[in-house]
């Protein structure tokens, strides 16, 4: 049974499934549904759809060169049956597997080492723009925090001016930033 590979996308083509078309001058393209077909017809380019191996190639996804990917390759080359022969070829066939899975693993560790630092920094970014939406802090969770030994910012408050007589500004937050002034009764 010969298992042939999407022209596309790259995924495997079974017998009897997909697509197959044939351009005039006899090239075979294999397709293994009909979306990679139509892609093909619309003249898209592989590497620039991200569900496409060709992108995952080029963008450095997922890895190009070694040794696993080219044991697959060699076949189709007519060997006289052998039972030993077969056997050692089904063991080598898992051996590679969990060797791929191996690597596979390894490359993408490395691939995804700073991903967890980026995302810290861009939340404390996001927490220090925003800092005027978080809620105040209970004397209770200060305390909680001053006993287990971190740092407690003080929040500022701003002193209370009376205007005239017991009418007094108040500032309101704005969401997109910026502040309002209120008049209003002070009932101290």
């Amino acid at each position: 049974m010969r298992i042939e590979t999407c022209y596309f996308c790259s995924q495997p083509c079974y017998p009897s499934k997909g697509i197959t078309f044939v351009r005039n001058d006899a090239r075979l393209f294999r397709f293994c549904r009909s979306k990679c077909h139509k892609n093909f017809k619309m003249k898209r380019n592989p590497r620039k759809l991200k569900w496409t191996k060709a992108f995952r190639k080029s963008a450095g996804k997922e890895m190009v060169v070694d040794s696993t990917l080219t044991f697959a390759a060699r076949r189709n080359v007519p060997v006289r049956y052998n039972r030993d022969l077969v056997a050692t070829t089904l063991k080598a066939m898992s051996r590679v597997a969990e060797i791929r899975q191996k690597r596979e693993r390894v490359f993408y560790k490395k691939r995804m080492e700073g991903n967890k630092e980026r995302a810290k920094a861009a939340d404390r970014k996001l927490v220090a723009e925003n800092s005027h939406l978080l809620p105040k802090m209970r004397g209770s969770e200060r305390l909680a925090l001053e006993a287990a030994g971190e740092e407690v910012e003080e929040e500022v408050v701003a002193p209370r001016a009376k205007v005239f007589g017991k009418m007094q500004t108040r500032r309101k937050q704005l969401v997109g930033g910026g502040e309002e002034e209120e008049n209003g009764m002070d009932l101290d």
